[in-house]
Parts: structure tokens; sequence; C-alpha cells
């Protein structure tokens, strides 16, 4: 049984690096976990929407449900109406579209309109962040923070995480992660040597923001059984942190297994 924090927690980005699996093998897996036990914990397939066509090609040959998908726009608002408007309503169901925000916060509120899914805008790690996080908060819109990635430099620190959690927080905006969230709990990288932020670690940040807790604490907290432990009283915080994009929904399972916050795996 996947217990109400980690419900809808794992946002499927098996088409990301560093996973990088074709479309035409993506969509059978994420079908086949959308079936399994752990499905409760499993959200939308994350999809480029330049790739919109060939998804439509392959879910034509297989029967099956519309697919639930949050498409990225790396252009912006643009780029994600067009494909919002091109997706056939018979294949594919937009829950969500993540939107890379412009130079100008301005411009790209004014070209959002009103899209009806879900929308995320990609916060900058730059001095725009205040800007699009009120902006957000006055559309009803939701943040999405860069967590990491292939280099060193696309891993924001402890503090600066945590300050734009605590932003999001305070101006009532929920929010989602992308990349770089290979574990529960923040550990280095013994490939890379890169310092990865947990995705528990950002749950219980989020709850120290919402109650006035230390949030660069919890975020640099690398003890797993003290991160376990606090799970249970930080579940409240899903509010805030929604969910997060992972290449691999079969490696944060056992990575919840292990801390015996969830079931053993079973067959994905």
């Amino acid at each position: 049984m996947i217990p109400a924090f980690a419900t809808g927690l794992l946002d499927d980005a098996a088409m990301f690096p560093p996973g990088s699996l074709p479309l035409d093998a993506a969509v059978p897996a994420h079908r086949r976990h959308r079936a399994a036990p752990h499905a409760p914990a499993v959200g939308p397939l994350v999809v480029a929407a330049t790739a919109l066509p060939t998804l439509h090609a392959i879910l034509a040959e297989t029967p099956g449900a519309p697919l639930a998908v949050a498409l990225t726009a790396p252009d912006g608002p643009a780029q994600a109406l067009d494909a919002l408007r091109a997706a056939d309503p018979a294949l594919v169901d937009v829950v969500a579209l993540e939107i890379a925000v412009p130079d100008d916060p301005a411009a790209f509120f004014a070209g959002l309109g009103t899209p009806g899914p879900d929308v995320y805008a990609e916060i900058p790690r730059d001095a725009r962040r205040d800007d699009v996080l009120a902006g957000l908060a006055a559309t009803g819109h939701r943040a999405k923070f860069r967590t990491g990635g292939v280099t060193a430099d696309l891993y924001p620190g402890v503090d600066e995480l945590a300050a734009a959690i605590s932003a999001a927080v305070a101006a009532g905006v929920p929010f989602k992660a992308t990349a770089g969230l290979h574990r529960a709990v923040r550990a280095t990288d013994p490939a890379t040597g890169f310092d990865q932020h947990g995705f528990l670690n950002l749950l219980l940040a989020a709850h120290a923001a919402r109650t006035g807790g230390d949030v660069a604490a919890a975020l640099a907290e690398r003890d797993p059984a003290i991160v376990a432990a606090a799970v249970a009283d930080a579940a409240p915080a899903r509010r805030s942190f929604l969910s997060f994009g992972t290449c691999s929904v079969r490696e944060p399972l056992d990575d919840l297994a292990a801390l015996g916050l969830i079931p053993a795996g079973d067959p994905a």
C-alpha cells in the first residue's frame, strides 16, 4: 500500500537525461507502472512538447485509455499553448504544462492566458525569482524548481534552494522539482562527486517552511533514520511540495522501501 505522503509523488520523466529512454519504450514502461501495485505513487508521463506528434503515433497503435501527460515547453507559453491545442484528447490527457520563463516575467504571464491544465513555471535562479513567484501567486499557477542536472553548477546549494522553497511557501505557491533527485535522502553521488538533494529532504524543507522550522537544515540532513522518522509529521507539506520528475520510477520506490516507508518492491 502506498501511503498518503507518496501518492502522486513521482512524475515519470524516463525520456529525459540521464535515463533518456526512447519514447517508444517509455510509453509501455509507463503503462506498466500505472498497472502495478505502486501505481498510486506514479504521476503523469513527462513528454517534451516537440515529441507530441511521435507520442500520438505510438498511442494510435496501442489501444488504451488516454495517457496522462505533462508537456514541457522550454520555448515558453506559445510553444506550450500550441502543443495543448494540438493534443488529441482521444490519445492524451494533458494534465500539466511545464514552461520555461523568459527574461521578462511580465511577458510570460501576458502570453500564458488560461490554458486549463496545471501550469508549472520554471523558477529562474536569479533576481527574477520573486517576481515570477508573485505572478504565480496572483494567477494560481505553480512553480517548478530545477534541483540538479548533468553538471555540478546545475545543483543549487542548500542555502539557495532553502531560500527559494521558503519564498514559494510564503507566497502560497505549490511547487514541483526536477532533475538530480536520484535518492530519497541527501547524499554525494560516488560516480560524479556531486552533492545531490534528497526528495524526502525537499518534503521536510517544505514542512519546515510551513511551520517556521530550519529549511536549510532539513535540506542538509543526511541521516536516513532521521529523515524517515520525520516524514509522517511532514506529510501535510505535500500541499506545497507536489511531486518531482524522476527518470527512474523504480529507483525512488526502492529507496522508500529501504527506509521502511513503503512495502518492498513489486515487479516493475
